[in-house]
């Protein structure tokens, strides 16, 4: 069995710093506790996305195994040096990417966020990741970190996008193009 919180509030953030996952204390305006922040928020929106598909979804398996991976990533990030993001995990989107593309007609336009209820919190995942790929950025600028995970969340926005746009057809709403004026 894993490492067990007995209590969960400990004062020790209370003046403005945290602990990391090696024992170093941080503040919390630190740009590697942003991306935790970041990475766990992204977390969060798909857990809520998650609960929006049917049961019967094959999406949502898909998307239950991108919360472990977020949360590994949220690991890594913790524990500076560390590398639990790995190569298969990238492929593995990649090869989800290329499946749901497959159905989809030509992206000849720019298409808004929106739709539905599922597909707009799709592309609320997708922001959200799209804004932990940069704190991640800002992070790697500075510090050493696995390109892997960079790689990781790059990816994961384009796969959200496609399944934007896959639980539109799916749903029957469309997707809404944009109109250049």
């Amino acid at each position: 069995m894993g490492f067990r919180l007995s209590k969960i509030y400990t004062r020790q953030g209370d003046a403005g710093d945290t602990g990391l996952g090696d024992g170093e204390r941080v503040r919390k305006s630190d740009t590697r506790v942003a991306a935790m922040g970041d990475v766990d928020e992204l977390n969060a929106q798909i857990g809520l996305l998650v609960s929006l598909l049917t049961p019967e979804s094959p999406h949502a398996g898909v998307l239950r195994d991108v919360q472990h991976r977020l949360f590994d990533l949220g690991g890594e990030l913790s524990l500076p040096g560390e590398s639990l993001i790995k190569s298969e995990s990238v492929n593995s989107l990649e090869a989800h990417i290329d499946h749901l593309n497959e159905a989809l007609p030509p992206l000849e336009n720019f298409i808004l966020p929106g739709g539905d209820e599922v597909t707009s919190q799709t592309h609320i995942a997708r922001t959200v990741c799209r804004r932990a790929e940069r704190t991640m950025v800002s992070l790697a600028e500075n510090e050493d970190m696995n390109a892997k995970g960079l790689k990781y969340v790059n990816r994961l926005s384009d796969y959200l996008f496609v399944l934007a746009r896959t639980l539109a057809a799916e749903g029957g709403v469309g997707e809404i193009l944009w109109r250049h004026s």
